[in-house]
């Protein structure tokens, strides 16, 4: 678990089995091919582990999370949006096991910085499984990097 006491965590929330629900690990995914600074771990936290994966963080050596996942926003699918943990409604942001994620989120927000990039979705089959994200959702992905790296170049020095 040390990789989580890095500066900066990048969390690709979701579940690739439910449609766009994948768009988190996708970019994740994208994010580990690249050299990125040694203070940057990027981790796949999965369906229902952000619940517990965010309190799991060390404020100490945590300065900066960043989640990247879907949500519906009531824009158009693929569009992407940076949200605060306080502009995440609670109960909006469940995870499919309708677990409220901004309350592990809430717990930490004084103590780490929290920034949430988030994908319209599209579609999300769950509780059916259909693998492969929609293409508008796909063509998300390289603006979702970059996003993220224009973030930590920004915040948090050279990325």
């Amino acid at each position: 678990m040390d990789k989580l006491y890095s500066e900066i965590v990048v969390a690709g929330c979701g579940n690739p089995l439910y449609a766009d629900d994948g768009f988190g690990p996708a970019v994740v995914e994208r994010l580990k091919g690249m050299e990125l600074p040694k203070n940057v771990t990027v981790v796949d936290a999965g369906l229902g582990g952000p619940h517990f994966v965010f309190t799991l963080l060390n404020s100490e050596s945590t300065k900066a999370l960043i989640i990247v996942d879907i949500a519906d926003f009531g824009g158009e699918p693929g569009e992407l949006r940076w949200l605060t943990v306080d502009e995440l409604p609670e109960g909006s942001y469940l995870d499919a096991h309708s677990w409220d994620l901004t309350e592990p989120l809430q717990c930490i927000k004084d103590d780490i910085l929290i920034r949430v990039l988030v994908c319209q979705k599209k579609y999300v089959s769950a509780p059916e499984m259909d693998i492969g994200i929609t293409d508008e959702v796909q063509r998300a992905i390289p603006g979702a990097v970059s996003e993220i790296i224009k973030e930590i170049r920004m915040n948090y020095g050279n990325a």
